[in-house]
């Protein structure tokens, strides 16, 4: 896998990918300044930001698996910062929010519970990749409202 191929080095999250330890955390972390840009705008515009990258994340996470003729590689990240971006919707500004969300998107990514560890073995290809970080990105931000909401 060439480190210097365009689709690589953005599926593996501008190299963070790369990490040796926690590829998925380190990941993660690099969706921090997207959503920080994102929520700036609108609900609107953050939702057609996310869905964008989403799709492009489909395609992106499936050109770099077949490039290197494994599914889901560990470095291939781009599905954790569209993960933590989708738990991050509606949430407000401050660092604890992103830290709590940050929590709660690897909580449920790692752990992965049903239906998100049935997605994980069952679904492959770019559709695949991004579904069960969508999913865990889904239930983490409904934990999140939740929170939010009584808090």
């Amino acid at each position: 896998m060439a480190k210097f191929n365009p689709i690589h080095f953005v599926a593996f999250g501008f190299g963070a990918g790369y990490a040796k330890k926690a590829p998925g955390t380190v990941g993660t972390l690099v969706g921090i300044p997207f959503v920080l840009a994102f929520q700036q705008g609108s609900l609107e515009i953050y939702l057609l930001a996310t869905l964008i990258m989403t799709l492009f994340g489909i395609w992106l996470c499936g050109a770099s698996s077949r490039l290197m003729g494994v599914h889901d590689h560990p470095g291939i990240v781009w599905d954790e910062i569209v993960g933590y971006m989708i738990t991050m919707i509606a949430a407000p500004s401050g660092w604890q929010w992103l830290l709590l969300g940050f929590i709660l998107f690897r909580i449920f990514d790692i752990f992965k519970p049903w239906p998100i560890s049935y997605i994980d073995r069952n679904i492959h290809g770019g559709f695949g990749i991004m579904l069960d970080d969508v999913l865990a990105g889904v239930m983490a931000a409904i934990v999140l409202q939740i929170v939010i909401y009584f808090v």
